[in-house]
């Protein structure tokens, strides 16, 4: 075999390699996560050493403020300012989106969202987070005015939180539900697109180190 020839037959050998990874990439776009993956994506970080420093103690302090503050919004909407020291603490944490769909306009809850929501479950009761306190964070696209998108969406959050409570019997306070209607846009170069509208579940701490009795 020529030099020439063989170069071309790595060329091509390359090329329906790549062609093979973009339909790959292109056959798992849009699927939702399995069990298995949320799972891994909730999972904390390793356990703190009992030394903790003064950044860790401050860090635990700032994440108990903003789980408290969650907690107010069980009772009225909170305001922007508590919206976003609450979205500045889960930037850092471990956390999945999931699209979970819902009746048209409203914050009923989608016979088709089943399923996702009883993965949901299962993953938010194995034994790995059992401790952990959870945001469930509603999100729309850009359609429609900043106030009815946010109220639509703290109705979703709180839909979520209330199945999973009912029917997994999860404590109610392991999971706080907070909506931010469109104000943090998964792709905000294309603001009305489908990934924008969705839920977000973060773990934004550990009991031992945020909710300690």
């Amino acid at each position: 075999m020529s030099v020439h020839s063989g170069m071309n037959s790595i060329a091509i050998a390359a090329l329906a390699g790549a062609l093979t990874l973009l339909v790959s990439a292109a056959a798992f776009a849009g699927e939702q996560p399995t069990e298995a993956q949320i799972l891994e994506a909730l999972k904390p970080p390793l356990t703190r050493s009992m030394s903790e420093g003064p950044a860790d103690i401050a860090r635990a302090a700032e994440e108990q403020r903003a789980i408290e503050v969650l907690r107010q919004g069980q009772t009225r909407s909170l305001t922007s300012s508590q919206r976003e020291q609450v979205a500045a603490v889960a930037k850092e944490k471990p956390k999945v989106d999931l699209e979970i769909y819902f009746d048209y306009k409203s914050g009923g809850i989608s016979p088709k969202a089943i399923a996702g929501l009883n993965s949901l479950g299962n993953v938010l009761s194995n034994p790995d987070l059992r401790g952990s306190v959870f945001m469930i964070a509603g999100h729309t696209d850009a359609k429609g005015g900043d106030d009815y998108n946010l109220r639509l969406s703290e109705r979703r959050a709180e839909a979520v939180r209330r199945y999973l409570i009912d029917k997994f019997k999860l404590p109610p306070e392991a999971l706080t539900a907070v909506g931010y209607g469109k104000e943090h846009l998964k792709d905000p170069q294309h603001p009305y697109a489908p990934e924008n509208r969705r839920v977000q579940v973060v773990n934004m701490a550990a009991k031992s180190t945020a909710d300690a009795k």
